[in-house]
């Protein structure tokens, strides 16, 4: 049987792990490394700067699983450099409580621990539940689908550099409509910044505002979910933006130049 890494940047208490370790182990061999409380919005964080401390813990569901206080790239980086001892084939990181769209994925640890198995040359899913007010998706369902994808993966192989971006509504099971294959969306955020003062009279800042909407385009990650489909977004480490090359030609910059 294949093995299995999974993490996530929600904590290693987060129902949605367990959940997902229960579908995964359907699928191959499954280990859970996780950081020790949330690391939400900490994007691609590596740390360098102090001693990372491991420690043997168990999911809400009381299945075993290794804890950080490092990020959830951190959790992958460990994983992959020794700590696990059987290599993984495959890394998952998720279910986030909160969906991954658009710009989101500069932000969020969940795409930092797939990316990082990505330059460590694995293939990797990244996984989210979308939010709304009232409504709640079924974690269960996400997590048998991201099982299903975990197969097709171990199966046909991600190229290199590329992982894999699913996002899935919030609806229950017997309302999502389907899987479609999406680009990044467009998200608009509501940012704020909150100034107060502390009790010796200094400012201090929140960044706050109203959850991030974005622009339902068809063919988007944000659209699918809009109609009310998971979405499945390839996604490719490098960045470099091809057609641009071509413009920056005219240029013709030079050292003196500039």
């Amino acid at each position: 049987m294949p093995n299995i890494l999974i993490t996530n940047d929600d904590g290693h208490q987060a129902p949605a792990l367990a959940a997902l370790a229960r579908a995964l182990a359907e699928v191959g061999r499954v280990t859970g490394f996780a950081p020790d409380h949330n690391w939400s919005a900490a994007g691609h964080t590596k740390t360098m700067h102090k001693p990372l401390r491991i420690t043997e813990g168990t999911m809400p569901d009381g299945a075993p699983l290794l804890t950080t206080t490092g990020t959830p790239s951190d959790c992958v980086g460990l994983a992959l450099l020794g700590v696990v001892p059987e290599r993984p084939d495959l890394v998952v990181s998720g279910i986030n409580h909160g969906p991954n769209l658009g710009h989101d994925i500069t932000y969020s640890g969940t795409l930092a621990a797939a990316m990082e198995a990505t330059v460590f040359g694995l293939p990797a899913i990244a996984a989210s539940q979308d939010l709304q007010e009232g409504r709640e998706g079924d974690l269960a369902f996400a997590a048998r689908v991201v099982a299903g994808l975990a197969r097709q993966v171990l199966t046909h192989g991600l190229p290199a550099n590329v992982l894999l971006n699913v996002n899935f509504p919030a609806l229950p099971a017997d309302q999502v409509r389907g899987i479609q294959l999406t680009r990044l969306g467009r998200r608009v955020y509501r940012d704020v910044l909150i100034q107060r003062l502390d009790p010796q009279g200094r400012p201090y800042y929140w960044i706050g505002g109203d959850p991030p909407d974005g622009e339902p385009e068809e063919g988007t990650d944000i659209g699918a979910l809009a109609q009310g489909y998971v979405s499945v977004t390839p996604l490719n480490l490098d960045m470099t933006d091809r057609a641009q090359l071509v413009e920056l030609a005219d240029w013709n910059l030079r050292l003196e130049d500039v």
